[in-house]
């Protein structure tokens, strides 16, 4: 398994990644709707795997660990004309407060790896 990325600065977290983050969600008017900061844990997520709103996988791919920032995000990067009811209302703007704690690289499959690849994964699970 490949090692998690902590460092402050690394390169931004790839596709299929696992990320690691932190974050409040508010809408445009300052109401909050969501946070992991309240709850304690951090929040994972697989980049690309559409396990979260388009907004965030097209985000935090491009941020680096220790990263914090406010993503905008409009509602068809979000959750569309539909919102998220009762307390996303449809077409709204979202604004996230969030932070990469850090990322661990997915695996590469199997079938794509080369002979060398294959042992060496072998030997490290």
């Amino acid at each position: 398994q490949s090692q998690p990325s902590t460092a402050p600065g690394a390169p931004p977290p790839p596709n299929l990644s696992t990320v690691k983050a932190h974050y409040t969600g508010t809408l445009e008017d300052g109401t909050e709707f969501d946070s992991s900061r309240s709850r304690g844990p951090p929040f994972s997520f697989q980049i690309g795997m559409r396990q979260v709103i388009k907004g965030w996988d097209v985000g935090f791919a491009s941020m680096r660990v220790g990263e914090r920032a406010v993503l905008k995000i409009r509602s068809d990067y979000g959750y569309g004309g539909g919102g998220s009811p009762p307390k996303i209302p449809g077409g709204a703007t979202l604004l996230f407060d969030v932070e990469l704690l850090g990322y661990q690289k997915s695996l590469k499959d199997a079938a794509l790896m080369t002979i060398e690849e294959k042992k060496t994964t072998a030997t490290r699970i």
